[in-house]
């Protein structure tokens, strides 16, 4: 495909992504109650990787060295995510750690700034706040409190900005199924370096027909699927506005959960709503449409 038409296919993919991992949170927490930690995540990129691999079977010639550190830097990051809000989705609440994981979408265009000196205009700063104050509304309560697994989750945040950079920088002239490939692989292989010295597991708990069926999901939809998209619109998208729409996993999940069980469809969550389409509309347009058409940079 051309440059033009993969820019154009960017954003959807994203968009994609945070809907699938929007419908993953209630089923990831779900399997903890049956899988530890580190079994979970090794389960699922073990799983996950050699389904890209097979996906990109023919582009294996292209294969050179520097995948291995490009993929295995991302890859080491990309587990730590996995590892702080699984850990700490044991110890806090869906919703919590739905807001606590979206934080991201305004750390990533300082961190940009930090490592590049590429400095975040006013729309990319004004749509990554809109962004987390409405995933505030949507998936917070009033009971909400700082917990140890809120701060692992926030901790969570800081390493997913950093993996989103880093796909978008590591990733920029490469076959982007292959990097992913070696990004899944690390992760699983660090999982399975925590598990199999730090858990015990009964591997007959997944043959339980709800434990199988969140597993295959997780596995075949929320890693190899989504990983696959996430990592193709990072690559030809800008970091911070690829954050804001990925921050959206968080809305997709709520909006599924009032979708297909019933659950109310409050003010607060039209309140959220509102403010996070406002926050894309801002990252995407930079309110061009107020300005005569002239997209504004600053």
């Amino acid at each position: 495909m051309t440059e033009k038409t993969m820019r154009m296919l960017a954003k959807p993919m994203l968009f994609a992504a945070a809907f699938f991992w929007g419908a993953s949170f209630m089923l990831m927490k779900g399997a903890l109650d049956s899988i530890p930690t580190g079994h979970l995540i090794a389960i699922r990129f073990t799983a996950g990787a050699p389904l890209v691999a097979l996906i990109s079977w023919r582009r294996w010639k292209c294969f050179t060295p520097d995948y291995l550190w490009r993929g295995g830097l991302a890859g080491l990051l990309l587990f730590g995510v996995y590892w702080a809000q699984t850990v700490g989705l044991e110890t806090t609440t869906a919703s919590n750690s739905a807001f606590l994981s979206a934080v991201y979408c305004v750390i990533v265009p300082f961190m940009t700034w930090v490592l590049f000196r590429e400095r975040p205009d006013r729309y990319n700063i004004a749509a990554a706040l809109l962004c987390l104050t409405g995933v505030g509304f949507v998936s917070l309560t009033e009971t909400f409190t700082i917990s140890g697994g809120d701060l692992l989750t926030l901790c969570c945040s800081v390493l997913c900005a950093a993996n989103i950079i880093a796909v978008a920088r590591l990733g920029q002239g490469k076959d982007v199924m292959l990097f992913t490939t070696v990004q899944l692989s690390t992760v699983a292989l660090c999982a399975w370096a925590l598990a199999l010295t730090t858990e015990t597991f009964d591997f007959s708990a997944l043959a339980r027909p709800e434990v199988l069926g969140s597993m295959l999901y997780l596995c075949v939809v929320a890693t190899a699927v989504c990983m696959a998209l996430m990592n193709v619109g990072l690559v030809w998208s800008e970091p911070a506005p690829a954050a804001v729409i990925l921050s959206l996993e968080a809305v997709f999940g709520v909006a599924l959960a009032v979708i297909f069980y019933g659950d109310p469809l409050t003010l607060r969550l039209l309140v959220g709503f509102t403010l996070i389409f406002v926050g894309v509309l801002c990252s995407e347009t930079k309110f061009s449409f107020l300005h005569g058409g002239k997209r504004v940079s600053k």
